[in-house]
């Protein structure tokens, strides 16, 4: 391809309204533009990279066995209406009617539809495993949509299902899923974790997120440094901590805290840390108080309470409520005396002469111990886990806190679809059984932005090679010189014959402004072809994520561009 006949509308300026470094430097790259809130065209470039992620995927896809299909954006409410999700996804369903007044939605997923077509062609247990996807856009209506294609409206998406005759071959179904997904994000080049999660509105009895490193990620990961280990910080668990504070219970003390209320104003104030301090929350649970108790140092994880309670509705108490509950004002909130249920996290259980709150205004205990001054009704983890944490797989790690972004997630969804919508097969003794399923998501366009987030510097994209939009680009300094111009055709005829994907300047500007938009767009391997090291017989070679740069005869060059290019692509 010939950059004066290609479509690259590069940017000097960052716009002002991208606020990450993937939506700057796709909308400076040429990649995509904006057509409207959260809703993006995507340029060649852009397009290129996309198409090389849907390929990675789509060829392991295949090999792990899964068949595609391509099923409606636009489906009936019915269907959801069936599986109960119509009301419970909220204004991110764009719901509309057409002419004759019937309802539908844009699908935001496809949950629905498949298992509607299953439940009409499966009907024997010989019909399966069975595993079908597709890529396709989705359409989900952000309140806030943001960061370019990291957070759109309209994205693209591989979505697979997977229908089981029971668990047993669902858990096989979903193992071949997370390996295929393992090798695609390997192939992409990424450096990733696979972590345990939680199932989220999609529902199922569990998950795995496929999570990106990068600074910018929305999501808090961890990782144990002595295992495999790692899970969302919604999910992570960490063992119990062992008491590190004195062991004989000492006398319970009064002790007055005027305007005394947060965790480090006591904590300042009695010359105490904040570990030795216990944390207590009023919550309502279906409108009933539960009283929450943590270490002072420790964050309530908020789905962890959920998962455990089980309620409708689970919130924060009102400062009137507390006050009806605890007798005393926010802030000076504790276990002693109250007569509600208590649950408390399970690193609680360690400490002892711990301080709370004493249920009166300016109040605090200290010396406060578990069983002697008040009763545990529960204990349970409700807390984010911290870096440091022991491991709760192994005996040796600790965990590490990371920042990731979210490029794909598996569920194990077991009979919840299947079950609401009546997906049943006849097994081998021709018993009526309800089909087990798991379902797998892949964000096409989030990849390619995530690994911009990833592969980047201050001139811009360094794409891995697999997902770049050209393996190699020449920079030709003078077209217009006859031993420039046909050096760099020969080596461009070369390299295309070999299998490699270049992009040849040919453009009457400055080397300078060549080098800038080759960096900015972010092409892995770049040929300089000059007069000067031509009369030597060589050409320069720059490997964008290296910085590495080599003079190189005309034959060897190209020998090295291809046997890169060759072991990247090694699928």
């Amino acid at each position: 391809m010939r950059y004066s006949q290609y479509f690259i509308p590069t940017l000097k300026e960052t716009p002002a309204d991208a606020e990450i470094t993937s939506h700057q430097l796709m909308l400076r790259a040429g990649m995509i533009r904006k057509l409207a809130a959260g809703i993006y065209n995507y340029l060649p470039l852009g397009l290129r990279s996309v198409r090389k992620v849907e390929n990675i995927v789509r060829e392991e896809m295949n090999r792990a066995g899964a068949i595609e299909l391509l099923m409606p954006s636009v489906q009936p409410a019915e269907l959801w209406q069936e599986s109960g999700r119509w009301e419970q996804y909220g204004k991110e369903l764009l719901r509309f009617r057409d002419r004759k007044e019937s309802e539908f939605c844009l699908g935001p997923t496809h949950e629905e539809v498949i298992t509607d077509l299953v439940r009409r062609e499966v009907k024997s247990y010989r019909q399966m495993p069975l595993n079908l996807y597709q890529i396709q856009s989705k359409f989900r209506d952000e309140i806030r949509p943001r960061f370019g294609l990291m957070r759109g409206r309209e994205f693209i998406m591989k979505d697979a299902y997977s229908f089981d005759t029971d668990e047993k071959t669902a858990n096989i179904s979903y193992d071949k899923m997370y390996r295929a997904y393992l090798r695609i994000f390997e192939r992409c080049g990424l450096n990733f974790r696979a972590v345990e999660a939680d199932t989220g509105s999609i529902g199922g009895s569990q998950s795995h997120e496929f999570m990106v490193l990068a600074e910018s990620g929305e999501d808090a990961i961890v990782s144990c440094t002595g295992c495999a280990y790692a899970a969302n910080v919604e999910k992570a668990e960490s063992k119990p901590i062992d008491s590190a504070e004195h062991a004989d219970p000492r006398p319970l003390e009064h002790v007055a805290t005027p305007e005394k209320r947060t965790i480090d104003e006591v904590s300042a104030f009695l010359g105490a840390p904040a570990s030795f301090m216990l944390k207590t929350l009023v919550f309502l649970a279906d409108d009933e108080p539960v009283i929450l108790l943590l270490r002072g140092n420790h964050e309530l994880n908020e789905i962890k309470l959920n998962n455990l309670l089980g309620c409708k509705k689970v919130e924060m108490a009102g400062d009137e409520i507390v006050l009806n509950v605890t007798g005393a004002p926010v802030g000076f909130a504790g276990p002693v005396g109250l007569r509600a249920k208590i649950i408390a996290d399970l690193a609680v259980k360690g400490m002892k002469n711990f301080i709370t709150g004493g249920n009166a205004r300016d109040l605090h205990l200290k010396n406060v111990n578990l069983n002697r001054d008040f009763q545990i009704t529960q204990f349970a983890d409700i807390r984010n886990v911290v870096h440091g944490d022991l491991c709760p797989r192994c005996d040796t790690g600790i965990l590490e806190m990371w920042r990731g972004i979210e490029v794909g997630h598996v569920f194990k969804l077991g009979t919840k679809y299947s079950k609401a919508l009546k997906a049943s097969y006849l097994d081998d003794g021709g018993k009526e059984r309800i089909i087990f399923m798991g379902c797998y998501g892949i964000g096409i366009g989030r990849t390619v932005a995530a690994c911009i987030e990833q592969n980047h510097d201050q001139n811009g994209i360094s794409f891995p090679l697999p997902i770049a939009p050209f393996h190699c680009i020449i920079s030709a300094l003078n077209m217009k010189e006859e031993n420039v111009r046909e050096a760099s055709e020969a080596i461009y005829e070369q390299l295309v014959s070999a299998g490699v994907e270049v992009l040849l300047d040919d453009r009457d500007e400055r080397p300078g402004f060549k080098f800038k938009d080759a960096d900015l767009i972010g092409i892995p391997l770049r040929i300089v072809v000059g007069s000067k090291n031509l009369s030597e017989g060589k050409v320069e070679l720059k490997i964008r994520n290296t910085g590495e740069v080599s003079l190189l005869p005309l034959p060897e060059a190209v020998e090295k561009v291809r046997s890169l290019v060759a072991e990247a692509l090694k699928g």
